[in-house]
């Protein structure tokens, strides 16, 4: 008897953020893909989060750009490789001829596997001979790099991830961990509770879902850091918890740092009071941070993304180093990465002021170094141009080129209708991407389609400096390409050698023996010594290449032909600096610029949402995803909500100097008066007019660049519409003469929430024309009260729902979960049908609630339903009981909420 082949698991690491998971991707008979976590991975052990347990719901072709277009008068045209490469070539090699190498740039992305980083850098740095490429790293993680770079002498994180499991104290800086890192937080979760005895200290101007599971919350003012840091560093001095030995014998500048601390600092009474702290809980932070040996500072978005990012990051690595607090197990300051290869780009040196290889533009013998090694007829001799100094340099017509890879800044830069502009008057607009419509792609002259996640192979770096293979397991649509090649079949047609490449594992191999070059002891003729070192993985076959397994850098071949990584760095007290000392950094403290005024009276903050990633092109295709968070929104205290005569539930227009968008007012309850936050992930293909980075100041960090977009003064006013709505339908609609509206992919379905200004005349001929039906087609089922402005409205075929439709002139609409059940009936049940023109389910237990488990697809009203007929008191009995919480732990934050909330209201 034949028996079908089993199917066969490939080993690869997911795309979304810095922790770098393992992945298990084993494609199915019917063309489905199964996902689980890579229980060999020493990143996840096997864990996922939920938006990695979803990405096989995310790899539909639909919407792809499979083949590769130019725009003409009339449109996209699709057009042979030869023709659109001939195109780009040919125009870049034209305009550097008249204007020279700096009138091209390239705006590359973290979501770029490193080989494909390794050609884009390569071909702007040696081959054209400008630094004008930069990376959407510079958005996330430019400052901890300069601020490494400041202290270390290389940008280099000290340690590893389980350090988070050794730590007796860890402290979360600007970093929403349980939603942003979920698997790195369950592990800080697992190692709590097998020693209670270990602290874990947040430190946030939001009480996010991290504050929920930690032992203290500082809920500092926003952009004062600094100040918390340098009476930190003022406190440890003063306990004597400086350890005098390791100053003295392995780190500068600690009586500069010191004095510049003192100045403001030293007092931790004012230093609370600045920080708009309870002075007693500051208190609290400092002794336990003196008294614990092994302790983790980790630090994300929330020290990088500022005008003040560098000086952020190193007011903490000072705190580590006065206290010889690095290089050893369970301690030291930990940058949590935000992209899946932002370390990867680092390598590199795929932003404007880094070389590759970990070697500096402005170090003459760094830059023969590289250019000796790939024999390249120039090397950029400066920086190039940051990522919104060079979009303002394509609107002012100094840079006549661009090519955009695998990242959308008309959505993700600050100040983005300027990058509009810019890309408007750009004489040629190149964009390499998966996706068809974005909106950066809207005003693209020339789209390459490239290949996406489970169709590229590669590698990754991630948070812990452990480099890890991306590997195919889907076939290659249409006429994509990988970024690499197609870079390669660029420069190649503008003339330059050095690019035929035979394969992936050729520029990995050309990447690894770079980082090896001249990488010998100091002193010797020539040699460059750096830490980051892939010696080991230089002159590997493709066969080895292909099974290489992961480990973290540096990287060095023992005489026995075993290659071995390094968890942790610095454990031998030298550092990257000539001198082999570490650096302490005056780090003065300075308010962020444009302070909230009269016009402007609120502090705008963004950030991420549990299950969304970036500008949705990927998470927004799966329904599970959505559950959770399905509209934008800006969270503001009730107080300021009362102030400026907004209403939870309402719509509200969210203004600052820069920009104005329209989202759904809620109070989270973990906003401070003054304050308000509203997510980042939404964009033109998605909403109406939510696009975040239209608002966010684009002033930055001096030395590293970084924007602001945690620090942008803003006003919050109603947005008075006459009627709300929402429509369930199984075909897309067009929404054209709708004032508001949200697109949400739902399973089988789209739901769009919308809103109107003028009132409706005729509900009936209105909802037909949206849900474009003709006037008498369709099994038509509707309820009208034309007095309260109610209408609902349900379009069956073959006794199925195939749309529906809600009017309501308030927000409180019926429960849309309830409905999406109903879009999985074959036939609806007579109860269904009287449900839907009362508007509500007349079964008990039809409605679950808004989605908190995600994996499971577990509700509000579920949840709490069952923990008061149960009376449940702690999250492992919601657990054993509906699954929730039970997967990848992300709402375990939540959940626990949710328990003290409804014991609470029991109580009462």
């Amino acid at each position: 008897m034949n028996f079908p082949p089993i199917p066969v698991a490939v080993q690869t690491t997911c795309p979304y953020c810095g922790v770098g998971c393992g992945v298990r991707a084993t494609l199915l008979g019917d063309g489905g893909v199964a996902i689980a976590g890579d229980a060999s991975h020493a990143a996840n052990l096997g864990r996922l989060c939920v938006k990695g347990a979803a990405l096989g719901e995310t790899l539909g072709l639909d919407g792809r750009l499979l083949h590769p277009k130019v725009r003409t008068q009339t449109g996209l045209r699709q057009v042979s490789w030869d023709e659109a490469l001939a195109k780009v070539a040919g125009t870049w090699r034209a305009i550097i001829a008249e204007h020279g190498p700096d009138a091209v740039a390239l705006y590359v992305s973290g979501q770029m596997l490193t080989e494909d980083y390794y050609v884009a850098n390569k071909l702007m740095k040696g081959y054209i001979g400008s630094a004008n490429i930069d990376t959407n790293s510079r958005l996330c993680m430019s400052s901890a790099v300069a601020g490494h770079q400041r202290a270390f002498g290389e940008d280099l994180v000290p340690g590893c991830y389980e350090d988070l499991d050794l730590a007796d104290m860890v402290v979360l800086v600007g970093s929403n961990t349980a939603w942003c890192h979920p698997i790195l937080f369950q592990r800080m979760l697992k190692a709590k509770a097998a020693r209670p005895q270990m602290r874990l200290v947040v430190i946030d101007p939001r009480r996010t879902a991290t504050c929920e599971l930690a032992d203290l919350h500082l809920p500092v003012k926003p952009g004062t850091d600094v100040w918390l840091f340098n009476g930190l560093l003022c406190y440890l001095a003063q306990h004597g918890a400086v350890d005098e030995s390791f100053i003295l014998a392995h780190t500068n500048g600690l009586d500069e740092a010191l004095a510049t601390a003192e100045l403001d600092c030293a007092d931790p009474f004012a230093v609370a009071q600045i920080c708009r702290v309870d002075p007693v809980a500051l208190l609290d932070f400092y002794q336990m941070f003196a008294a614990t040996g092994k302790v983790v500072t980790a630090f994300s978005q929330g020290v990088n993304q500022s005008s003040a990012g560098t000086d952020k990051v190193n007011s903490i690595i000072n705190c580590h180093l006065s206290t010889g607090r690095i290089g050893q197990p369970g301690m030291g300051p930990f940058s949590l990465t935000g992209q899946p290869n932002a370390m990867g780009g680092r390598e590199v040196g795929a932003m404007a002021t880094m070389l590759a290889a970990h070697m500096d533009l402005d170090n003459p013998v760094h830059r023969e170094t590289v250019q000796t090694f790939w024999d390249s007829p120039h090397i950029a001799k400066q920086a190039g141009l940051k990522a919104v100094d060079l979009f303002q340099a394509i609107e002012q017509g100094r840079v006549k080129a661009v090519w955009i890879i695998a990242t959308n800044p008309v959505v993700s830069m600050p100040d983005a209708s300027q990058v509009q502009r810019a890309l408007e008057k750009c004489e040629l607009v190149v964009v390499s991407d998966i996706t068809e419509n974005t909106d950066t792609n809207a005003f693209a002259h020339v789209l390459l389609p490239a290949l996406g996640w489970g169709e590229k192979e590669g590698t990754v770096t991630n948070s812990e400096r452990c480099i890890s293979r991306q590997r195919a397991f889907l076939p290659v649509p249409g006429e994509a390409r990988p970024d690499w090649k197609i870079l390669c079949q660029v420069a190649q047609r503008m003339g330059f050698s050095g690019f035929d490449f035979g394969g992936v594992h050729e520029v990995f191999d050309e990447h690894a023996r770079l980082s090896a070059y001249r990488n010998g002891p100091a002193g010797a003729a020539g040699n460059t010594p750096r830490v980051f070192n892939l010696a080991g993985l230089a002159d590997l076959s493709q066969h080895q290449f292909e099974h290489m397994e992961a480990l973290p850098w540096p990287l060095l071949r023992q005489p026995s032909g075993q290659i071995q990584g390094s968890v942790r760095l610095f454990g031998d007290r030298r550092f990257a600096h000539a001198d082999g000392r570490a650096r302490l950094i005056a780090t003065p403290p300075r308010a962020p610029l444009h302070l909230p005024d009269q016009t402007y009276p609120l502090v705008l903050n963004t950030g991420r949402v549990r299950d969304q990633w970036h500008t949705m092109t990927r998470t927004g295709k799966s329904a599970k995803l959505a559950d959770h968070v399905a509209e934008p929104f800006v969270d503001i205290h009730p107080q300021d909500a009362l102030l400026y005569g907004v209403q939870a539930g309402q719509l509200a227009r969210v203004s600052t100097p820069w920009g104005a968008l329209v989202a759904r007012v809620q109070h989270g309850g973990g906003i401070a008066r003054g304050s308000i936050f509203v997510p980042i992930h939404w964009s033109n293909q998605s909403a109406s007019d939510a696009r975040v980075g239209t608002l966010v100041n684009p002033v930055v960090d001096p030395v590293s660049g970084e924007p602001e977009f945690k620090h942008t003064r803003a006003r919050v006013e109603q947005f008075g519409v006459a009627w709300h709505a929402f429509i369930l339908s199984r075909r897309e609609l067009a929404l054209g003469g709708v004032t508001h509206w949200t697109r949400i992919q739902g399973r089988a379905f789209a739901r769009y929430e919308l809103a109107g200004r003028t009132p409706i005349a005729g509900f009936n001929a209105w909802a037909r024309q949206l849900l474009e039906l003709e006037d008498g087609q369709a099994d038509w089922l509707e309820y009208e009260d034309g007095s309260a402005g109610v209408y609902r409205a349900v379009h069956l075929v073959d006794e199925r729902i195939e749309q529906c439709v809600f009017v309501s002139p308030r927000p409180d609409l019926p429960a849309r979960a309830w409905l999406a059940g109903l879009f999985g009936m074959a036939q609806l049940a007579p109860a269904a049908r009287v449900g839907l023109l009362l508007g509500r389910p007349i079964e008990k237990g039809a409605d679950g609630g808004a989605t908190v488990c995600s994996c499971f697809g577990v509700g509000m009203t579920t949840i709490c339903e069952a923990i008061r007929s149960q009376g449940m008191q702690s999250v492992a009995e919601v657990t054993a009981c509906l699954k929730a919480g039970g997967n990848c732990g992300s709402c375990v934050p939540e959940i626990k909420k949710l328990l003290l909330e409804t014991g609470a209201a029991q109580a009462a």
